[in-house]
């Protein structure tokens, strides 16, 4: 399989595929709450994005001072601390344990190197969804055990995806930054502005992948565009997507439509192409007082 091409996909379960995602999305909070309380800040709260990294089938936060960096496997849910070549140091398997006994375990492991542990204390400044672990409920990888690699393969096609999304927008002369994984929404994205200025000033579009949330119980791609254009101005999409309106405007391209197609990584791809050409087209139509 070469380093572009998808993982298989299979058949998806998607009630076990959310019961999946929900305990991966509050296993990555301790790499958001690792980024706030060690990596210097940034106004965009990009020190708490993650990487997606292939080879360690996971997510990977950013490094400290000496490279050490805090990463969360999906397959086999564990949270790892690496050095700066990438070895691990220590290993701690979250099935059967609580969000207490992850906060004691890491916070031991950043004592060690005289960081103070209660700045994992810190509040999330944003809410999650609700979940049994938020009450003291264990991890319980085991009754997922077949959708969390499932889960990951989803992760990695939606990077592999989006990184040629990205090679497109470089291509065209416009600022694409790198993919990452925002904690707070637990997706990939690749945020681009349009025109020039400042994201969420002047017009900006979103590549992104998100495996699921209360809008789509299931993976999807995405498209966004901001601001709203009039829905007049909006193209027709190609099948198999459709425009999504509720609270945020974007193309949508959902998993249960993806697997169904007879190649789902070239029809995938190409639909995000025609999206964000199309989405170009409409954001550079915009005056500037739209964008204000």
């Amino acid at each position: 399989m070469s380093a572009s091409e998808w993982r298989p996909l299979g058949r998806i379960d998607f009630a076990q595929l959310r019961e999946a995602r929900m305990q991966a999305h509050y296993a990555a909070q301790w790499l958001a709450r690792f980024g706030r309380a060690y990596i210097p800040p940034q106004p965009d709260d990009s020190h708490t994005n993650l990487g997606w990294d292939d080879a360690f089938d996971g997510f990977i936060g950013h490094p400290l001072f000496d490279g050490m960096r805090l990463g969360l496997r999906i397959p086999d849910p564990s949270l790892t601390l690496l050095d700066g070549s990438g070895n691990a140091l220590n290993t701690f398997a979250l099935q059967g344990r609580s969000e207490a006994d992850v906060r004691l375990w890491l916070g031991e492991q950043v004592q060690t190197v005289g960081l103070p542990g209660e700045k994992l204390d810190a509040p999330l400044p944003y809410v999650l969804p609700p979940h049994p672990l938020a009450q003291g409920a264990p991890y319980d990888s085991a009754a997922v055990a077949l959708a969390l690699p499932a889960l990951a393969a989803w992760y990695t096609n939606g990077l592999r995806a989006l990184d040629s999304v990205r090679r497109g927008l470089l291509a065209r002369g416009l600022t694409a930054p790198e993919v990452r994984c925002w904690p707070h929404h637990f997706d990939l994205d690749c945020l681009t502005v349009i025109g020039g200025g400042v994201a969420y000033v002047a017009p900006t579009m979103g590549a992104g992948f998100a495996p699921g949330d209360h809008y789509y119980e299931e993976p999807y791609f995405y498209v966004s565009l901001y601001p709203r254009p009039e829905r007049g101005a909006l193209p027709v999409l190609p099948p198999p997507g459709h425009w999504h309106t509720a609270d945020f405007l974007a193309a949508v391209l959902p998993a249960g439509r993806i697997v169904a197609l007879r190649d789902p990584q070239a029809e995938t791809e190409a639909f995000l192409k025609t999206a964000v050409d199309q989405a170009v087209k409409v954001l550079k139509t915009l005056p500037a007082a739209r964008a204000n």
